[in-house]
């Protein structure tokens, strides 16, 4: 007598246990079901399958949207340093963090293409679901913050249009050409018309969209030969600051090692009447005066006075902050030369750009209550200018408008610049020359 014994013939799939064990932690076959290609799946499971694809949009469309929005990262930094009092680049953080989740996303909704390709049935593991709604909520949270406290952005992410929109449109083809595949098996395989029109129907759509959104794309910077404007004046917001501490010497030099066409400063007064640069209010973020003045470190900068002054370090703080995002190594020298730098007089720093007939603009801070200074401040930056570095006048862009008629009558030859627009009469009204704008500020019919 011959016995046959039917052995069940186990197939190894190595390939689809790394699946659904990356996306639901099942790395046993019998853990796992299939499913029929086309079938619809309205379990409560599988419905976590559209919260992923909107995590993954939402959170695709915030990191763009702050990625090109690295020429105001030091705005929001700005931003943050006022209200928490102290120096962090929250900019690059964020960066990192928005990179680190949509590829967390993206990871997981290719699992799960790749599971819906082989037939699998998804089920996506609890600490799956609880990172797509921490992606999805920080996603539409930034976002949302972005809409409320920093809408100038929204300008720039139009701007970068201009640049990226060819190759996003690329990109984009390229996903619906991968997904044709996919999207045509399980439309042919279902069982429904409506769940093939469900399959088909927003393909087909998002592929018109595509189809149509070139008619749209349009640049500004491709002109014809001849008709492109001047080019602006290229002008060092407080010198080089990625290069060297800002409002130093060095900084401004680093300006005009690079071409620069100007120079721009802040100006304060001290407390015995000398013109000093300085942007903050206070001395803590630029200088040591935590070390040689720890009890006076909150205190406004105009009320100390000049010898106090000289004895801080302007320079320190740029080689241990490194206050921007992407700045490059400083070679030995530079180093030396930067930890070695001391609060600019105006007078210096004007000197400086006549020397090498560089345009300065600056702006004005009058000094605080009780200041001795608070009602001649004027007086005492005009008499720098026009008395103590006798620069030529044609290289001052006077910005502050509060004064400009006063200023128009005692220092004729100023340039006249306008910090905002406005219309071609009051320009010619008030002899504004130029206009010192924020690039998002200007349209492409502006610069015309």
């Amino acid at each position: 007598v011959v016995r046959r014994h039917l052995l069940q013939q186990y197939e190894q799939q190595p390939f689809v246990s790394c699946l659904a064990g990356f996306y639901s932690c099942r790395w046993k076959r019998y853990q796992r079901e299939r499913t029929e290609p086309g079938k619809c799946c309205c379990n409560r499971e599988c419905m976590f399958f559209p919260l992923l694809v909107a995590a993954f949009c939402f959170s695709l469309v915030f990191l763009y949207t702050w990625g090109e929005g690295k020429n105001d990262y030091n705005s929001f930094d700005w931003y943050n340093y006022g209200n928490l009092g102290y120096w962090f680049l929250w900019s690059l953080v964020i960066l990192i963090v928005a990179a680190v989740l949509f590829a967390y996303v993206s990871l997981l909704l290719v699992l799960a293409m790749c599971l819906l390709a082989e037939g699998q049935r998804l089920y996506l593991h609890w600490s799956h679901k609880i990172g797509t709604f921490v992606v999805l909520g920080f996603s539409l949270a930034c976002l949302f913050a972005l809409s409320v406290l920093w809408r100038d952005h929204r300008k720039t992410v139009r701007l970068s249009f201009q640049v990226t929109a060819p190759y996003l449109h690329i990109g984009a083809i390229a996903i619906m050409v991968l997904l044709a595949w996919p999207v045509a098996f399980h439309a042919i395989r279902a069982d429904k018309k409506v769940t093939q029109v469900i399959i088909v129907g927003p393909y087909l759509a998002i592929l018109l969209i595509l189809f149509l959104i070139p008619l749209g794309m349009y640049s500004p910077c491709i002109r014809e030969m001849g008709t492109l404007g001047p080019k602006p004046a290229l002008i060092g917001h407080r010198g080089a600051p990625m290069l060297a501490p800002e409002n130093t010497e060095m900084s401004f030099l680093k300006t005009i090692e690079h071409g620069g066409d100007g120079l721009e400063t802040d100006v304060a007064i001290s407390y015995d009447g000398v013109p000093f640069l300085m942007h903050d209010d206070t001395l803590r973020r630029t200088t040591n005066i935590a070390e040689v003045y720890p009890n006076d470190a909150g205190k406004a900068a105009s009320f100390f006075s000049w010898d106090a002054l000289q004895k801080l370090n302007a320079g320190k703080w740029f080689l241990k902050n490194k206050p921007f995002v992407g700045m490059g190594s400083l070679s030995k020298a530079d180093q030396k030369q930067a930890m070695n730098q001391s609060i600019y007089t105006l007078s210096s720093f004007l000197r400086l750009a006549d020397s090498h007939n560089k345009l300065v603009i600056f702006d004005l801070y009058r000094p605080p209550e009780k200041h001795p200074y608070r009602n001649l401040w004027l007086r005492k930056v005009l008499d720098v200018i026009l008395k103590e570095s006798k620069i030529k006048r044609h290289l001052v862009l006077w910005l502050h408008n509060s004064v400009r008629s006063f200023v128009q009558s005692v220092a004729p030859g100023f340039q006249h610049t306008m910090g905002r627009k406005a219309p071609i009469e009051d320009l010619l009204k008030h002899n504004i020359v130029k206009l010192n704008l924020v690039y998002t500020d200007m349209s492409s019919e502006d610069i015309r």
